[in-house]
């Protein structure tokens, strides 16, 4: 298997900065905070949000979801990503359960992990696999959050985002290539 990125900048720097300037009133609750945990996931929110076509970060087709929100418990940084997984092995050897209903797993359409159309689901069932990642991710890195609008927010948004890449790279990396392995398996589907 080749080398497995979860998460990636492949956006350009311009075009995002000048995604950040047209949506500056986003980052009115968090600019001048002491901590950079709201800026970052404010700027998070930017990056992998559709409206940020073509998108300044990439995420692996397992991962569904990655968001990245602020602790209410102590103010921390946490990531929630909810990703594909293959079914578990409780379900998957026997399939007595099936009583020979010809179960789906997720659809794939072109190389992404998509949710089944309504019209399919009326025609036979689907058990879609998935896991829910729930992680504190450190903020120490993060560049502090600008004291107010006038002050460079799209750098410091990209600079933002570049270190949470990085980071929930490293956290959610070992995770996919392990679903990949098992979803690669000779005995998986």
């Amino acid at each position: 298997m080749g080398t497995v990125r979860a998460v990636w900048l492949a956006g350009h720097d311009r075009e995002y900065e000048e995604h950040i300037r047209d949506n500056l009133a986003e980052f009115a609750g968090a600019l001048g905070d002491i901590a950079p945990v709201e800026f970052a996931c404010t700027a998070w929110r930017l990056s992998v949000a559709p409206a940020s076509s073509p998108g300044y970060v990439r995420l692996h087709r397992r991962i569904l979801e990655l968001s990245c929100v602020r602790n209410e418990w102590d103010g921390t940084l946490i990531a929630r990503a909810n990703l594909v997984s293959p079914w578990p092995a409780a379900l998957d050897w026997p399939r007595d359960w099936c009583r020979d209903e010809n179960w789906q797993d997720w659809p794939d359409l072109f190389g992404q992990f998509v949710h089944p159309a309504e019209r399919d689901i009326a025609k036979m069932p689907y058990l879609r696999a998935s896991v829910l990642v729930e992680a504190p991710v450190p903020f120490t890195d993060l560049p502090p959050a600008p004291e107010h609008a006038d002050q460079d927010v799209p750098g410091a948004a990209r600079r933002a985002v570049s270190v949470l890449v990085r980071q929930l790279d490293a956290l959610l990396t070992p995770i996919v290539e392990k679903l990949e392995t098992r979803a690669g398996a000779p005995d998986a589907r």
